[in-house]
């Protein structure tokens, strides 16, 4: 396969001749299996060769190559005097990366430098097990938590007597002065049920969850924020239709706009959540519960568009994939906020919240209560638990509340 990606039979024979030859030539195929580019698969060999050379002059047996060895080939590269290399070329080292993933096992991911002092304390490590097994948590929740957990553990260690009712409000409470009120919210839930854990394993006092203290936080004191039908459809438009990745876009908007689906719905739908026969698409969000939600002619039409001349080959069950290589499903939910944003930016839309994908959501309930919706039919949209949550969008209904509101009383003199 690399004869596909370099034409000089110079070059070929340096590298078939090359005593890991047939290392590299899987490598070369596993890129083209997976659509890299030329260019890029030309870059990403010529660094696997550079690192081939360099360990086998170290002495570095094949089985100790993985992605952890990598720093030390960065700190090579600092210093590199190897003969028919480039010197000194940090940008090797993607390349280098992507060919220990493979030879690895580990396949196409993106790697991030890994500390080798740093691992995860043993108390975080068992909660996360004990959390996917009693509570079904997803990881990215998991993430989420070992955030302040992280922190806190740093401070205490791995024993947990240290834990106390001081020592835990005082934690808090310093999170707090640096976060915002969601980030100190999620901290308050990741160490209550941190501590939950523990008492249900017995290493720590029952009711220590109690000395967490709760985020200052009214319910429906916000107002949900959202944009107007033109400007949602004038996002929707900006969409290159011509275009694979436009292609992949507008049918996103759309499921976001017309369906109201969450970020995390969008990255998890996969190609046999499709229901085409019946019209079907089946979301399962928050709560895991699966939901059948109608796929409209206007959906169904973005969706087959994209899927047969937009989306690439991949072996992923993922409906949206990347569209560069390696073609696989996104790496988080927040890639679809990403792709929301740039839509707004394209059409001059401005997006006053973070969460530019919620923002969609947030429209397409509001444009359900002004088309005569009850809340009850939103929620079931939406697929809120409780209508309670659902109340929020009551204070976005102008032409209602217009007709309740009282007239100001006047001033006697």
């Amino acid at each position: 396969m690399i004869t596909q990606y370099f034409q000089s039979q110079r070059r070929l024979c340096a590298l078939q001749d090359n005593p890991r030859g047939s290392m590299l030539e899987r490598f070369a195929q596993s890129m083209w299996d997976a659509g890299y580019a030329r260019i890029t698969a030309c870059r990403y060999i010529r660094a696997a060769e550079h690192f081939v050379y360099w360990a086998d002059k170290k002495s570095i047996p094949v089985s100790s190559w993985n992605v952890q060895i990598s720093p030390c080939f960065a700190a090579h590269l600092s210093r590199c005097t190897c003969s028919r290399f480039s010197h000194r070329n940090r940008a090797l080292l993607p390349g280098v990366r992507l060919f220990l993933g493979h030879v690895s096992g580990m396949g196409f991911k993106f790697f991030v430098h890994p500390d080798p002092v740093s691992q995860d304390p043993t108390l975080l490590t068992r909660f996360n097990a004990w959390m996917r097994q009693q509570r079904g948590t997803a990881d990215v929740t998991l993430y989420n938590y070992s955030i302040p957990l992280r922190r806190l553990l740093k401070q205490v260690g791995d024993d947990p007597h240290k834990l106390n009712a001081q020592n835990l409000r005082e934690f808090v409470l310093e999170q707090s002065r640096h976060d915002g009120r969601a980030v100190a919210q999620r901290c308050t839930t990741a160490l209550r049920m941190f501590l939950r854990f523990m008492i249900a394993e017995g290493d720590c006092s029952v009711g220590l969850d109690a000395a967490i203290p709760a985020v200052a936080h009214w319910r429906l004191s916000s107002l949900p924020q959202y944009l107007q039908a033109d400007e949602v459809e004038r996002v929707i438009a900006s969409c290159d239709q011509t275009s694979a990745v436009g292609k992949r876009d507008r049918a996103i908007l759309l499921l976001l706009a017309r369906l109201a689906l969450r970020a995390g719905d969008i990255w998890q739908l996969c190609l046999e959540d499709i229901n085409w026969k019946e019209a079907t698409i089946c979301v399962s969000g928050k709560s895991r519960s699966e939901t059948r939600l109608p796929l409209t002619q206007e959906l169904g039409q973005a969706l087959a568009d994209y899927l047969q001349y937009g989306r690439p080959q991949s072996d992923s069950s993922a409906v949206f994939v990347r569209s560069r290589a390696p073609f696989r499903g996104f790496g988080g939910h927040s890639t679809v906020s990403v792709i929301v944003r740039r839509a707004m930016f394209r059409a001059g839309v401005k997006c006053a919240s973070r969460g530019a994908a919620h923002v969609l959501r947030h429209s397409a309930a509001s444009s359900m209560l002004r088309e005569g919706a009850s809340l009850q039919d939103i929620a079931a949209i939406l697929r809120h638990r409780s209508i309670e949550t659902t109340q929020i969008y009551a204070k976005v209904d102008i032409i209602a509340l217009r007709s309740v509101a009282q007239p100001w009383p006047e001033m006697q003199s």
